[in-house]
């Protein structure tokens, strides 16, 4: 029923996308995705290495037979990575489906992309960075709105009428992201025209994920209203869950001449991996969409990602009955 484009072209069984969460999508948290019917993301900027990517790469494909993709984070970072180095090591070691996202669309990477046969995935926030991805050769957009968790650019464009938007500009595949939470934020994204749904926040909470118990308790008893956004006067505007972290960083960001430094420090991955492992909640700064407010239980992947396709096909199944 739910066939697309964009499961074609990757091939995948269910049209979800289990988007990227820095020290959080590891192998075989990706792996059990992909398992589970979707294209799970890593992100490669947490290995600081070539050999730790290399060992990533190879132990997710020890642990799936299924697709995965391997996300190229063009975001300002505090101890910068070689990109060409870590795209070649990518396609070197077979990965097909590459993600980049960033402030910019990776021009100089495109030829890197293409001559390794890879299909690349271009994440943004905007049409004209969409039209920019695809007319440098992207072959799948992915955009999210202003709902979604981790970075929303500076256009505060809602779901609702950003994918359409795209869709309607676009002449390849779109990806839809920002507050899918179950199968009617993924029949919603659809019907927008996506071929398939890119879903973050709701992986939080599920049995895989590896983060410790205590924070992922707390996404349960969250709120829609339970995100703030950091980090706008650095101009990497990113929606966060509102814990001490957060707020510490609201009130740097709100201070006259504040370092930038300081700031990222307050950000630092190195922080939320103590909170992941600890569950010292107000530690670190964790990515977290509004659709946190939708997720009440603890399921494995499967049984999420299973769940979510039933209730799309009841809501569709529906529809034509009445």
């Amino acid at each position: 029923m739910f066939k697309t484009e964009v499961t074609e072209m990757v091939g995948i069984k269910y049209p979800i996308i289990a988007g990227n969460m820095f020290n959080i999508s590891k192998p075989k948290f990706v792996a059990a995705c992909c398992n589970a019917g979707t294209l799970g993301i890593f992100n490669s900027a947490q290995y600081r290495t070539i050999p730790k990517l290399r060992e990533a790469i190879r132990e997710t494909q020890s642990l799936t037979d299924k697709p995965f993709a391997v996300n190229v984070n063009l975001f300002p970072m505090l101890k910068p990575i070689n990109q060409e180095d870590y795209i070649k090591c990518m396609i070197d070691e077979g990965v097909k489906v590459i993600e980049t996202s960033g402030h910019e669309a990776p021009d100089k990477y495109v030829s890197m992309f293409k001559e390794g046969g890879v299909i690349w995935i271009h994440k943004c926030v905007g049409v004209r960075y969409a039209k920019k991805a695809e007319s440098i050769g992207a072959d799948i957009v992915e955009v999210v709105g202003y709902e979604n968790g981790g970075a929303t650019g500076n256009l505060n464009i809602a779901t609702l009428v950003l994918v359409p938007s795209v869709v309607d500009t676009l002449n390849i595949p779109v990806i839809g992201g920002g507050g899918i939470s179950d199968g009617r934020g993924l029949l919603a994204v659809l019907s927008l025209g996506a071929g398939a749904g890119l879903m973050g926040t709701r992986l939080l909470m599920t049995q895989e994920c590896p983060i410790h118990d205590d924070l992922k308790q707390a996404f349960i008893n969250a709120k829609e209203t339970d995100t703030v956004l950091v980090m706008k006067t650095l101009n990497a505007t990113h929606r966060v869950w509102n814990n001490g972290a957060a707020q510490k960083i609201l009130e740097l960001e709100a201070m006259e001449n504040t370092p930038a430094g300081e700031i990222f420090s307050l950000a630092a991955g190195a922080k939320a991996k103590k909170m992941y492992k600890y569950g010292e909640l107000d530690t670190g700064m964790v990515s977290c969409g509004q659709g946190v407010g939708l997720a009440h239980d603890i399921p494995t992947v499967k049984e999420l990602f299973d769940r979510i396709m039933k209730e799309a096909e009841d809501l569709v199944n529906k529809f034509h009955n009445s």
